[in-house]
């Protein structure tokens, strides 16, 4: 057992659910006082100093002046990583303990992290189960009873976009359901060149220290455009991705 990791300090902290409870209001990207973070929790505001120091000092949030004052934010990306794989985990596990024909409650995100997030690396959150429900109904991809997979039609659409499927690596898709729509989205290479896709189109943007992506007006109205009509692709942009850089 010596060589084990030592994942009991951090699991103590994450166990403790008031403690949960102010990491989650910070998945967002944002930064807040102890007294905003209090008020959230539930807890005194000499409760929840006592606590934000403990999650200060295992190197979970960190702490930034602006105008005098102290906020409180989360301290690195692994950490938002980390509590949104909890998160995943949760309904899993919820969902395997339900009865058949009955589903555990979504959990309650941050407005930002329900909208769009990274998930594994590819699209996930509202805009993405959005999204993946166009492009079935599209007949971009199908659904068998153990995989997805994308269609003829799909991968001609796909490579108008500078999505060639048949050079990404497997698996090309794949369902991946998220936690807070109870929905899927798409998993898999093609869901991470989509990621690439919108990213280079400036249409969607990291948030440091965050899972959330922040998208864009313009960004939101050309995702929702895929998959919804069979208009061709932008020429301008079209063949800016068509040089193959989207490829696994």
């Amino acid at each position: 057992m010596e060589a084990a990791p030592c994942i009991s300090h951090i699991a103590g902290l994450l166990a403790e659910p008031k403690r949960t409870a102010m990491l989650w209001a910070l998945m967002d990207g944002s930064a807040k006082s102890s007294e905003e973070l209090a008020a959230l929790a539930g807890l005194s505001l000499a409760s929840a100093t006592a606590h934000l120091t403990r999650l200060t000092g295992g190197g979970l949030l960190r702490i930034e002046s602006r105008r005098g004052q102290r906020l409180f934010r989360v301290a690195a990306p692994d950490v938002s990583a980390a509590i949104d794989a909890l998160a995943s985990t949760t309904m899993a596990s919820a969902a395997r303990c339900c009865p058949d024909d009955a589903s555990p409650a979504a959990l309650i995100a941050p407005l930002m992290l329900r909208q769009a997030r990274l998930c594994h690396g590819h699209l996930g959150g509202e805009l993405a189960a959005g999204l993946y429900q166009r492009m079935l109904a599209a007949g971009w991809i199908e659904r068998h009873e153990q995989r997805t997979d994308v269609t003829p039609k799909g991968a001609q659409h796909l490579a108008g976009l500078g999505i060639y499927t048949q050079a990404l690596a497997s698996p090309v898709v794949c369902d991946c359901f998220d936690w807070s729509q109870q929905l899927p989205h798409l998993g898999g290479t093609l869901g991470a060149g989509l990621l690439q896709l919108f990213l280079q189109s400036n249409w969607v943007s990291l948030i440091k220290e965050s899972q959330a992506l922040q998208v864009n007006d313009s960004g939101a109205a050309e995702i929702n455009r895929l998959a919804a009509s069979e208009h061709p692709w932008p020429r301008g942009r079209r063949s800016e991705f068509q040089s193959g850089r989207i490829q696994q």
